[in-house]
């Protein structure tokens, strides 16, 4: 795991002499380990295929040259607790960027489905209280158990992916309405008429809980924390400007339309067969660091791999997502009382986000239409993209009719992470596993090749986080540091030591 970041500050050079090591990848897993190999002395280069850096951090610019308000259709939240991300972003100068993000729920004037029709974040609380009862066997609980259930329910419903959720449903079982009927629960009633609950500070104040939740049940419920928490930040002028402002620490050259296609892993070097335009090289390394996701690297070919490496490349599990975001003339839906936050839209749709409007009012307003992930991404992905885009604004209409007026959206960007050549998929997702399988597949997912090292968020006990990244990332430069090629270490009594000695 990521050690203390002060164990790495203020280190001079490297352990022995410098390594020259190679990075595949320009994200930001890939650009933390250049920039802390670079400060412990060694020589790096990075590596990209695409013609962009910044991995799954992807800011797109309506208007023209990009002078309009933008979307993240990436990564676009950062919970506050993450501290190896704060940290980078108070290093890198970006501190005075940190904003609120306002994310599911978190709006009383935000909508959410129900059998009726859609409902009023601030009024949906009896019917979901309803549903969720109906459901539950012969038994009385307290209304505020039942508003807890009914809200834990409602949140697992609007982050998981519908298949997901239909698995999901019926583990907010009896045992755990039973805990949980015994705990004052008044405090944790939100919202402005406090018919909501604040499930983040419940399990925070109780943790014991947690090992009542059943197991596929458990590791999501981390998602579903993170996901509305009040405590989430984003980056104001745009989630790029943390690639952007780690790329420009980085002294060496961060080259991009690189494609590997290749790595063959050998006791003295790793070569990498690399494509640039019509032409491909074979370059021999001292060491490389890999960043890329497994769905990507394992269609290269890959020698000299042991069986259990080649295993977990192939076996990790990664889930798409697809955004698609609406470019409309002005924020309508502040006229209807939503002042920020995301509506559950339901259906393909899934999640609708209201980004702030903080540009120039005439440049227009962002809306984040969609997001799906998992099989609903997949459903939303297959279509093509004037089909995706049509179905996208007739299920929303319903909920916005304003999209339908003349003029209001002025253009759509949208991208579909499973389909994209880069990354073929949006996140590793362990959601349903035992804590030491995950523990067991991130080991063996970070597990180096002889000079063959590995980085990125599916490395991580973060995984789907820009913070799994840096702690990969770093841990990634900590075995850089410390390894010795095992000729080295076999022949290390022959050597001589810095003292003329022998060692």
């Amino acid at each position: 795991m990521a050690a203390p970041l002060q164990e790495m500050d203020g280190q001079d050079g490297a352990v022995g002499e410098p390594k020259k090591v190679t990075v595949i990848g320009a994200g930001i897993a890939g650009l933390v380990t250049a920039y802390e190999l670079e400060r412990l002395g060694h020589d790096v280069e990075v590596v990209e295929a695409s013609q962009e850096i910044g991995g799954r951090i992807r800011t797109h610019r309506f208007g023209p040259g990009g002078a309009g308000p933008f979307a993240e259709l990436g990564a676009m939240r950062i919970p506050a607790g993450h501290r190896l991300t704060m940290h980078y972003i108070a290093e890198l100068g970006l501190q005075n960027q940190v904003h609120e993000f306002r994310t599911l729920f978190s709006d009383d004037a935000a909508y959410l489905p129900s059998s009726s029709g859609y409902l009023r974040v601030r009024d949906a609380h009896k019917t979901l209280v309803e549903e969720f009862s109906a459901g539950l066997p012969e038994r009385r609980y307290r209304e505020n158990t039942l508003l807890f259930g009914a809200w834990l329910d409602a949140s697992i419903r609007a982050i998981a992916p519908r298949r997901f959720y239909e698995a999901l449903h019926d583990e907010i079982d009896v045992e755990l309405l039973n805990l949980v009927d015994h705990i004052d629960l008044s405090a944790y009633r939100s919202g402005t008429a406090a018919n909501r609950f604040d499930l983040h500070a419940f399990f925070a104040d109780h943790p014991q809980v947690r090992s009542f939740c059943p197991p596929r049940l458990e590791r999501f419920l981390d998602d579903v924390l993170d996901e509305t928490s009040s405590t989430i930040v984003r980056l104001r002028g745009g989630m790029d400007a943390l690639p952007r402002r780690l790329a420009a620490r980085v002294r060496g050259p961060v080259l991009t339309g690189r494609e590997v296609v290749g790595i063959d892993v050998r006791d003295d070097a790793v070569r990498l067969r690399i494509r640039q335009g019509a032409g491909t090289v074979v370059r021999s390394c001292d060491y490389v660091v890999c960043t890329v996701p497994f769905t990507v690297l394992r269609r290269m070919r890959l020698t000299g791999f042991d069986q259990d490496k080649l295993d977990i490349v192939h076996g990790t599990k990664y889930w798409p997502a697809t955004k698609i975001a609406f470019h409309c003339r002005e924020p309508f839906w502040e006229k209807d009382g939503i002042s920020g936050g995301a509506s559950f839209t339901g259906g393909h749709v899934r999640q609708t986000y209201y980004p702030p409007a903080e540009g120039d009012p005439a440049l227009g307003a962002v809306l984040l239409a969609s997001y799906a992930i998992g099989p609903d991404a997949d459903e939303l992905s297959r279509l093509g993209e004037r089909e995706r885009n049509e179905v996208v604004l007739r299920e929303l209409s319903v909920m916005h009719p304003e999209l339908r007026q003349d003029g209001m959206i002025l253009g759509v960007a949208g991208l579909a992470w499973g389909e994209r050549p880069w990354s073929l998929g949006a996140a590793t997702v362990r959601w349903g596993q035992e804590a030491a399988l995950r523990e067991a597949e991130r080991r063996e997912a970070a597990r180096p090749q002889r000079g063959l090292f590995f980085a990125g968020e599916h490395c991580s006990a973060k995984p789907a986080w820009i913070e799994g990244a840096i702690e990969s990332a770093i841990d990634a430069a900590h075995e850089i540091e410390w390894y010795e090629p095992r000729a080295s270490r076999v022949f290390a009594s022959a050597r001589p030591s810095r003292t003329g000695g022998a060692a």
